[in-house]
């Protein structure tokens, strides 16, 4: 479960509703608080039990490189609603609305596009199916398939409990408990459980399902010709490092270990994943405005 360090949003952070031919989701938009915005855009997107809060204590360093960066709530999440269509939170299905994220984000130019967890299986899609161009892509404690180890345990539950006891028990019988024993603060307890009571239970329980049953995408996402970075924190307890690792190389992408942190670097280790994402991100950009150049 990750938990933001603050729920204060932090200058040049505010709140929006991203409409697209999707529908309408819940964001939280960074702007460069001093200069001007002079780089493509960023679109950052949450794991299955997240929400867009969780990039709060990177989206103003990120900002802060002359871009606009919005964080999401994927549908069914938190503050975007969704339908209780089981359909509507298939991988492929949440991959069209980061399409149509990406493109209203990107206003024509190309989006930086990162997805944490399970939002790194949803991000893929839209990076394979083709209909957007993207920047780079960024798998955040991600994996090439089904998650693993104690995680996969917790997706379990979710996926079988749900449905049958309502989120309400899941808080108590699971999220409370973990949140109480890692001494989470008083309001911080108070976010996540409006957050997970917030979520559609239709959607939560088939997401759960999806990331339990990912089949291996990474030779399909091999073909496209996107710059990839592979970062994840050296105790991740979702995707075991070394999963994670074999995966960048299959990619021939990029790979990041944020020492110090497990399934959540940008609430873990916020300043050191923030500099990892603007370092590719600016030489994702060089290599694409040479590349331009040489073809002229």
């Amino acid at each position: 479960m990750s938990t933001p360090r603050f729920l204060d949003l932090p200058p040049g952070v505010a709140p929006q509703k991203i409409v697209t031919s999707q529908g309408t989701f819940a964001a939280l938009e960074a702007q460069p608080v001093s200069g001007v915005i002079e780089r493509w855009p960023a679109l950052l997107v949450p794991g299955l039990t997240g929400s867009k809060e969780d990039f709060i204590a990177v989206l103003m360093t990120l900002a802060q490189s002359a871009r606009r960066v919005v964080a999401v709530d994927l549908r069914g999440q938190y503050e975007t609603p969704g339908p209780d269509d089981r359909e509507a939170y298939t991988c492929a299905a949440l991959g069209a609305d980061v399409d149509a994220l990406s493109q209203v984000i990107g206003g024509g130019e190309p989006v930086h596009l990162v997805g944490h967890s399970f939002g790194g299986l949803v991000a893929r899609e839209a990076v394979i199916d083709g209909m957007t161009k993207f920047a780079s892509f960024t798998l955040m404690s991600s994996g090439p398939a089904a998650i693993e180890g104690r995680r996969a345990g917790s997706g379990r539950k979710i996926m079988e409990e749900v449905p049958t006891l309502g989120l309400e028990h899941v808080w108590h019988q699971r999220f409370e408990p973990e949140a109480l024993a890692n001494d989470v603060p008083e309001e911080i307890m108070a976010f996540l459980r409006k957050r997970l009571l917030t979520n559609s239970p239709t959607g939560l329980a088939r997401m759960a399902e999806q990331v339990l049953t990912m089949h291996d995408r990474i030779d399909e996402l091999r073909q496209i010709e996107v710059p990839t970075l592979v970062l994840y924190g050296e105790h991740d307890d979702g995707w075991p490092p070394e999963a994670q690792s074999e995966m960048a190389a299959r990619l021939g992408a990029e790979c990041v270990v944020v020492p110090g942190a497990a399934h959540s670097p940008a609430v873990e280790a916020p300043e050191t994943t923030a500099a990892a994402l603007v370092r590719f991100w600016n030489e994702a950009e060089t290599h694409s405005l040479d590349t331009r150049s040489s073809n002229m």
